[in-house]
């Protein structure tokens, strides 16, 4: 019996190990291509508040999201340095310039890996902006970030907080990783025009 248990548990964890390598290796695996971003009950949802977390980004310094007083794009990504997470954060740092100047927001990752890990990562892609080391996924989980691939995969979620930290936008959409860009500018496009038309704007 403790054969047969040992030889199950070995198929199991190559299996697992052969959907995480398959859907990390590319952007479109398993997903048609017209798949379109969404939102999924079990994220935080649009209009509450996101929990409070600090953590230590590749520099060694703590981000804490309570001292945060501007609007901030926090996208959750399975893993550093894998061709789908490696294409998304290129693309969140083509458009980081863009972001903090046009939007006046930031934008942070978060993954399970720790914060060697992360520094290699951001050394090889020359990020600008803050990933973040969550060892024990103990802020993921404070999301309710779902999980991917009948649950052997961390899921790719991306929210769009306001600078009170309020969600305004959800999108996970774990295929294509690139179009989480798009939608992060679309909301903070859509949050900055909410603001203008506000009565409250002048004060």
């Amino acid at each position: 019996f403790t054969v047969y248990k040992s030889q199950f548990q070995q198929t199991m964890k190559t299996a697992s190990g052969i959907i995480v390598a398959t859907l990390c290796g590319s952007s479109t695996a398993f997903v048609p291509s017209n798949t379109a971003s969404k939102t999924t009950a079990l994220n935080l949802k649009v209009g509450e508040t996101a929990p409070d977390f600090s953590l230590v980004d590749q520099n060694g310094k703590t981000f804490t999201r309570s001292k945060n007083k501007k609007p901030l794009v926090v996208y959750f990504y399975p893993a550093d340095s894998t061709p789908g997470c490696t294409v998304q954060a290129k693309k969140f740092q083509e458009e980081i310039k863009s972001i903090r100047k046009q939007y006046k927001a930031d934008v942070v990752g978060i993954s399970g890996q720790g914060s060697e890990s992360k520094q290699k990562f951001a050394q090889e892609l020359g990020l600008d902006f803050s990933i973040l080391a969550d060892e024990g996924d103990a802020v993921r989980n404070s999301f309710k970030v779902p999980k991917a691939a009948f649950g052997f995969l961390p899921g790719r979620v991306t929210y769009v907080l306001d600078k009170d930290g309020v969600c305004t936008s959800v999108c996970d959409n774990l295929a294509d990783a690139a179009s989480h860009i798009d939608a992060a500018k679309g909301a903070l496009e859509e949050m900055g025009a909410s603001s203008k038309k506000s009565p409250f704007a002048l004060f």
